[in-house]
């Protein structure tokens, strides 16, 4: 029986609308519907376009329902991590959802480690420190006085907000939820001891379902609006992107890693359990819940988000590139040697003259071209995939001999290519579209179309290259 599921993938650069459509056992998908993600800074901070976001979801369910006139067994909302929104006692947003590089949020690892300290929030929650996580967001909130703070009845995480505008339900799923700092893997549940300790209200903490869990169908305004069925159901699917791209990784048998390649690298093995202990905490891993029960113990990279910041750049200055003239530019040029920490790259905006700074900093030739630029990125990018590479062999005591690279950037052949070398382990690259792709197979789980995790990665090693 052929069976249609829609994905929304919602990146911090882009969106799209991904139709999958699964017959027997193979999975194939259109895209209907791509829009950008544009923050907006105001004097106040950073900001997301939620609105807009959640009009050009809208949209997307008009296309299927209205313009091509179909019936859909499910549809899932993906995002990136860490960011929420906050609800009054009417389920009305409180404050517009705030951007993850929103400045509110620096130094704020070093004000909460004043309270709580670091040991003792990576125990109970065994995630890797970054400050745009959601405990520190809150922090942040909660010594500035925010008055959304103050007011709020409800969190809930962007693909949860979405989903909530669709169906009326409000409830947290588990992998967007994982990855904030503020849940306990161990023992599956909020630590809310750290909410009691920073003096933040526990209340506000929704009920947690697991991926794949239907929550409801489109609200009857939706539904009418976008000329699709009342009974069509809304599923939790793997609500973090990188949760849905991983349950797309054509992998078998074990001794494989993955890189989730997009804005982010994220690089990581699964797990049964998490690993929390002095070796992980000393590495900063982090452990975010997976589909199938699952965890993924992983390292957040900064990806190809510099290439991006350079690139925004450079056309601010009227120096207009494609990713294609870049990589080709990168592929030309000359390597200087240079080899810069991704993650120390906080900051929006001045992308070049930031790692002009860096190189000039640590004793490094600064790479002068757009061409050079690009290559020492990806070539720093390659360097941080070894390191990280032997850190995760060293905390699972296991030899990895294989490297699935899925999602945008595992057509970067360049990256690809660089990636093997300095690992000496076998790439194997794709799905592009892994993120949708494991979006509609953990939807296809929910629904029993499909049995679990080993058939979704059966599907997906028969369906793409």
């Amino acid at each position: 029986m052929t069976q249609r599921f829609l994905a929304i993938d919602l990146g911090a650069e882009s969106g799209r609308a991904i139709l999958g459509t699964l017959d027997r056992d193979r999975l194939a998908l259109e895209e209907l519907h791509r829009f950008q993600n544009t923050p907006v800074r105001l004097p106040t901070g950073l900001y997301w376009d939620t609105l807009r976001l959640f009009h050009e979801i809208r949209h997307s369910l008009t296309i299927c329902g209205r313009e091509r006139g179909l019936k859909l067994d499910g549809l899932g909302i993906d995002t990136w991590g860490v960011d929420f929104a906050l609800l009054g006692r009417d389920g009305t947003l409180v404050d517009n959802p705030r951007h993850y590089r929103d400045p509110r949020n620096n130094g704020m690892l070093e004000r909460t480690f004043a309270v709580v300290p670091r040991h003792e929030i990576f125990r109970q929650t065994g995630i890797q420190f970054l400050q745009l996580n959601t405990l520190y967001q809150l922090h942040a909130m909660k010594l500035a006085d925010a008055p959304a703070l103050e007011s709020a009845k409800t969190l809930l995480f962007m693909p949860d907000l979405f989903n909530y505008w669709l169906t009326g339900i409000a409830k947290a799923e588990l992998t967007i939820a994982s990855t904030s700092q503020v849940y306990d893997p161990v023992h599956k549940q909020w630590a809310t001891d750290l909410f009691d300790r920073l003096g933040l209200p526990a209340t506000i903490l929704p009920e947690i379902v697991n991926p794949g869990t239907k929550l409801g169908t489109l609200l009857p305004e939706v539904a009418d609006t976008c000329g699709l069925s009342k009974e069509t159901p809304v599923y939790a699917t793997g609500c973090h992107d990188t949760a849905s791209a991983v349950a797309a990784v054509p992998c078998e048998g074990s001794n494989w890693c993955y890189i989730s390649s997009g804005t982010w690298s994220l690089m990581g093995v699964e797990t049964d359990a998490a690993v929390i202990n002095q070796a992980s905490l000393a590495l900063n891993f982090t452990n975010e819940m997976g589909a199938g029960g699952k965890v993924r113990l992983l390292k957040n990279i900064a990806g190809m988000w510099l290439l991006q910041e350079c690139r925004r750049h450079w056309a601010l200055e009227g120096r207009e590139y494609s990713y294609a003239q870049l990589m080709e530019m990168a592929a030309n040029a000359s390597s200087c040697g240079a080899i810069i920490d991704p993650d120390v790259f906080l900051e929006v905006g001045r992308m070049p003259e930031q790692i002009a700074e860096y190189c000039k900093r640590t004793g490094q030739t600064v790479p002068e071209q757009p061409g050079a630029m690009c290559r020492c990125i990806l070539e720093s990018l390659a360097a941080t995939y070894l390191s990280v590479l032997e850190k995760l062999e060293k905390l699972t005591g296991e030899h990895i001999d294989r490297i699935h690279i899925v999602g945008g950037g595992s057509r970067n052949t360049l990256l690809n290519r660089l990636a093997e070398e300095a690992t000496g382990r076998k790439i194997v690259a794709g799905p592009v579209e892994a993120t949708a792709a494991g979006n509609i197979l953990v939807q296809a789980i929910g629904s029993g179309a499909i049995s679990g995790l080993e058939e979704a990665r059966a599907i997906v090693r028969r369906s793409f290259d």
